[in-house]
């Protein structure tokens, strides 16, 4: 009870939405739902904002993920309060099979230097949807950027590094290609560019709707006549495919020249669109987690109210009907509110009357989400040495079959240095994730991938011949050897929608594009006659100190 007390009051009582969470989705809704007039509580039980998309210092990262990988046991039990029934509100476990190997306990004593991703790998397109909404949102005025340097592809227990020819420039420059291979490149290249085009004139150069609905692995050997080695850039480094698109008999996501196509497009759009940021992709400075900040803070300006280190046990229902009409704080406080959305952890309590309370018809993929079966490996190193000699923040691709033979999934790999803030002067965080059905089989895929990027200590302790700030190492052709490293799964959950919504763990994709689509269609299913963001009638720089302090405190 002494606990129970110590949490102060909150006021008012009665909200037009509650929101438990401060993910990502959850964040940009409560920050929607505030700019369309609505009366917004944000809640979290954390001390610190993000949830399951959360940046974290080194020991807090480690220590969410433990906490999450075990069911939570309820804080009260089923109960009444005057007209309501107190239904309690417990957590599921979403992460598992986690494996950390400490190589340097030194690094332990840096903890607070390090900004862990725990949605990571993760880049933002300059041209895609989040990026449009975040200088809509105006929130791009609180958050700092770098451009991403580079992307490589590697095949090959190796870990040979080969640069990605993702625009014209670069094929010219790629050594690695031959004449043949360039011109190849060039002419799709220019029939994507012509295809998206606005003269009468390149009507001839339209690529047609048979073929936008043909496998585009098809379409790239078909129609263009492309190598497999070029048809492996584009379909896994640039367009990013997450299967193995050539056996389509067993391909579990076959991508369509279509979507391939918009992805090519959405990569040349995004080049060279910011001054500052030459690259196609740019990555926010102290981690992922300053963009749902950042939506937070807009949520603030706009009047939503948030409480970190505020847990709630329990949901209140009408005794008569079930319908949800608040939530039970552990300090005993009851709030109201006509809606509420749980981050996904949360499990939703039986007792809801189930016309309250329902997943889309078609099992949640209309929230853009793959199938419940499939759950992404996620893997974090750290070390004292780049991938690549003179590249401080780049993306590495293992595209499948790569590896292994049985390997059935591309890997994706992230590194970034400390000019992001990432991690400490002279180290680097690199992040990797896949896709899987199977556990084990997705662990080994991470593994092999590290084995072939990295030297892994066998004794427990940096190997002699570790890499120093510098690189020296990669010039000698030495692999970084490993200081920190952890494997996870984490769950992919379905949204549900009803008075009662939940949202969605982070997918298996680089950028935010199917994440953004499904918090849209989340918000306009909660308020249909609503505009998502209304454009802004003042600028998010006129917010008064107070709003920002409060969300810091």
């Amino acid at each position: 009870m002494d606990e129970a007390m110590s949490y102060p009051p909150i006021e008012p009582a009665n909200f037009d939405l509650i929101v438990i969470g401060t993910g990502l989705p959850e964040s940009i809704l409560a920050a929607a739902a505030s700019s369309s007039g609505k009366t917004v509580l944000h809640l979290d039980p954390n001390p610190y904002y993000g949830s399951h998309f959360a940046s974290l210092h080194l020991h807090d990262f480690t220590e969410f993920l433990q906490t999450h990988s075990l069911p939570s046991a309820p804080e009260t039990q089923p109960s009444s309060s005057g007209e309501f029934n107190v239904l309690p509100l417990t957590t599921s476990p979403v992460y598992s099979s986690i494996e950390t190997s400490v190589f340097s306990p030194e690094i332990l004593q840096q903890s607070n230097q390090f900004n862990l991703d725990l949605a990571g790998p993760r880049v933002l397109f300059c041209a895609d949807k989040m990026i449009d909404l975040i200088l809509k949102t105006e929130i791009n005025h609180c958050m700092e950027f770098k451009s991403v340097d580079a992307s490589f592809i590697c095949e090959g227990e190796e870990g040979n590094l080969r640069n990605v020819p993702d625009s014209r420039s670069a094929i010219f420059k790629d050594k690695s290609l031959s004449f043949t291979e360039k011109n190849q490149l060039m002419r799709f290249f220019k029939l994507v560019q012509d295809h998206f085009g606005d003269g009468s004139d390149e009507e001839s150069k339209k690529i047609s709707e048979e073929d936008l609905k043909s496998p585009f692995v098809e379409f790239l050997s078909r129609k263009i006549g492309l190598s497999q080695k070029l048809k492996s850039i584009i379909l896994y480094a640039i367009s990013m495919a997450h299967y193995e698109q050539d056996n389509l008999e067993v391909c579990k996501d076959v991508l369509e020249t279509k979507d391939g196509i918009d992805l090519l497009i959405l990569y040349h759009k995004s080049g060279g669109r910011f001054p500052n940021a030459p690259g196609a992709m740019i990555y926010p400075l102290y981690g992922q987690g300053e963009l749902l900040q950042a939506f937070c803070r807009r949520a603030a300006v706009k009047g939503s109210i948030h409480v970190l280190r505020m847990p709630v046990v329990g949901l209140l229902a009408d005794k008569e009907v079930g319908n949800y009409k608040g939530v039970k704080l552990l300090s005993g406080q009851e709030l109201f509110s006509h809606k509420l959305i749980l981050d996904p952890s949360f499990i939703l309590p039986s007792g809801f009357a189930p016309s309250y309370l329902y997943p889309e018809p078609d099992g949640g993929h209309d929230f853009g989400l793959l199938d419940e079966k499939v759950k992404v490996v996620r893997g974090i190193c750290i070390t004292k040495s780049s991938l690549k000699l003179d590249v401080a923040n780049c993306l590495v691709f293992f595209p499948p079959r790569s590896l292994f033979a049985e390997q059935m999934t591309s890997v994706r790999v992230f590194q970034l240095s400390s000019n992001v803030a990432a991690c400490p002067s002279g180290m680097f965080v690199v992040y990797l994730s896949t896709l899987c059905e199977d556990v084990g089989q997705g662990k080994k895929i991470v593994n092999e991938a590290m084995n072939a990027l990295f030297s892994i200590p066998i004794s427990g302790k940096p190997e002699e011949n570790s890499t120093d700030s510098h690189g020296e190492n990669t010039v000698l052709g030495l692999k970084p050897s490993l200081l920190w490293s952890t494997v996870y799964i984490q769950e992919l959950t379905m949204g549900a929608f009803g008075c009662v919504s939940s949202t969605f763990m982070p997918d298996g994709n680089l950028q935010y594009n199917n994440l953004l689509d499904a918090t849209t269609k989340l918000f306009h299913k909660m308020y249909p006659n609503e505009e998502f963001f209304p454009e802004a009638t003042s600028s998010i720089e006129v917010a008064e100190d107070g709003a920002f302090e409060q969300l810091d405190s």
